[in-house]
């Protein structure tokens, strides 16, 4: 017998076989068990999802003879003629091919007569928004109003090409797309009654290349096993499909935290050796920062794409600002790889971006330091901080100094600003206030408004700079709740305020102002007065 791709092989014959998705199977199954069988049908999804073969799974067992469970038995003379491809109640129809009028009326002319072998004609149609507009108009009678015995199952890839008047006569079932860990379970399932010998990274890697389609996975796998000859094995999955493995781009990432450009370009010159697709590698990129930003988010989230180890060190290593900066610029240079004059440049000025806008407090001050000792072949300016940032750092450092009254808020804001905290750590301290503190424990309130600030590695690293500023471990205890008393952050807003209305005071009582007030009716413009800094 000859052999038979694995697509078609393992195409699903029930319901049960079906992979991820149930919320159709489930509908289907229990319309067979209650007989409440609608005349029209349309099932939408991408490429490769199970759409037609929904469909036919539901045509064959509407006319099963012994439903077993609300799936088709699969013994009975029905069951077997469509099997083997002689049901002839069945007519399958690729509109891409027959878009004419006169075609879809042909189609329809034998509608009315009764079925030749099951209990009723089913009309398939695939890729129905292929359909011309005359065609609709044709079907949408026999639609609206079908013979008792008729079904239409239709199936498409672009709903929104079908007219409403057809879509209403219907019940829609969207088909999602598969999960990698779906595609990659039922490929390892396959191989294992396949007999052949595979690798969990290889086939993770086909999953995704995949990408939500289970057809397009398996057309891959059967490449990949051609390919490797009888064997899925990650560096000829790698080869085949011209992907780099996540190993250099934890490499590029992690040289991208030690602010090393000269290490940066030569591990991008080390995958230029292996012919990548360089937009397919700033999408891996893309996806790890994916990733870290949401290992940053939640405590302890799993994800078994990518290595726990890697990205728990990338998680730690980053400052969350940083990675949403990073996939800022990666999902907008994306663009700019086909404008480049080669892929190579191209991508290579989109990590340079990542390492030049990287917030100069972020970057680590070894590296700096061996930067400064050591001559680099690139002649690299510092950027020039934002004029905002420093007024802010010069008001927190004015705060101590300005603030009276409560003696624990003078306290705690002085030591929100010696001990140098940055992101997220010093918006969580600078909305607390301080309850009390001794050598063992501190006790804060954060204030209810922002207890969204609270999270297990803002509270981490705020307890590390409390205990390298006292000198000795300290327990951190966190509640959130209303106080009188006032925060860091809103002494900063008061003093920025008192700030702003000194400089339009200022600004008012001047004798030069008032004189060309006076003189050329002049004024000053709403929102141009802003106080100098300190600095």
């Amino acid at each position: 017998m000859a052999y038979q791709v694995l697509a078609r092989k393992w195409r699903p014959q029930n319901f049960t076989q079906l992979v991820g998705q149930e919320h159709v199977s489930q509908s289907l199954s229990n319309a067979l068990q209650h007989d409440r069988l609608h005349h029209a049908y349309l099932f939408t999804g991408t490429r490769g999802v199970g759409k037609t073969t929904v469909a036919r799974i539901f045509a064959k067992a509407i006319n099963c003879e012994n439903l077993i469970d609300s799936n088709p038995c699969g013994q009975c003379n029905i069951c077997v003629a469509f099997d083997e491809g002689r049901f002839l109640d069945l007519i399958e129809v690729d509109a891409a091919s027959r878009t004419k009028v006169e075609d879809t009326r042909d189609l329809l002319d034998n509608a009315q007569y009764a079925p030749n072998q099951g209990k009723y004609k089913v009309y398939l149609i695939d890729e129905v928004h292929m359909l011309s507009g005359h065609s609709f108009n044709a079907l949408l009678k026999t639609l609206e109003e079908p013979p008792p015995h008729v079904k239409f199952l239709l199936a498409t890839t672009d709903p929104q090409k079908i007219p409403v008047t057809v879509l209403s006569r219907c019940l829609q079932f969207n088909l999602k797309r598969l999960s990698i860990e779906q595609i990659n379970e039922q490929m390892g399932f396959i191989l294992e009654q396949e007999k052949i010998e595979s690798d969990d990274g290889a086939l993770k890697m086909i999953a995704r290349a995949a990408d939500g389609s289970m057809r397009d996975a398996l057309s891959l796998l059967d490449q990949a096993i051609a390919f490797g000859d009888g064997e899925v094995r990650l560096d000829t999955v790698t080869n085949m499909l011209g992907t780099v493995a996540h190993q250099p781009v934890d490499e590029l990432l992690l040289a991208l935290v030690r602010d090393d450009a000269a290490d940066l370009l030569q591990k991008i010159s080390d995958i230029s050796e292996l012919t990548p697709d360089f937009l397919a590698i700033l999408q891996q990129i893309l996806r790890v920062l994916h990733r870290v930003a949401l290992t940053q988010a939640v405590a302890g989230f799993a994800d078994n794409q990518f290595e726990s180890e890697v990205i728990g060190q990338l998680a730690e290593a980053l400052l969350p600002e940083d990675v949403q900066l990073f996939y800022q610029i990666g999902l907008v240079g994306q663009k700019d790889l086909e404008l480049a004059p080669d892929p190579q440049s191209g991508f290579e000025m989109v990590m340079l971006r990542m390492l030049a806008f990287k917030p100069e407090e972020g970057k680590d001050k070894t590296r700096l330091a061996v930067t400064e000792s050591k001559p680099s072949s690139y002649n690299v300016k510092k950027p020039i901080k934002p004029a905002p940032v420093v007024a802010q750092e010069s008001v927190e450092k004015s705060v101590t100094e300005s603030v009276v009254g409560n003696t624990a808020d003078r306290q705690w804001a002085e030591m929100v600003v010696a001990m140098k905290v940055g992101g997220m750590t010093r918006e969580l301290a600078n909305n607390c206030v301080l309850e009390k503190i001794d050598d063992t424990e501190c006790h804060l309130v954060l204030t209810p408004g922002h207890s969204q600030l609270i999270s297990p590695r803002a509270q981490e690293k705020l307890q590390q700079a409390l205990q390298k500023y006292r000198g000795n471990k300290i327990k951190l205890h966190i509640k959130a709740e209303e106080t009188k008393n006032v925060t860091p952050a809103q002494q900063i807003t008061q003093a920025l305020e008192d700030k702003q209305q000194n400089a339009v005071d200022s600004i008012n009582t001047d004798e030069g102002v008032q004189a060309l007030k006076d003189n050329f009716d002049a004024r000053v413009m709403p929102g141009t007065i802003e106080p100098v800094s300190d600095n």
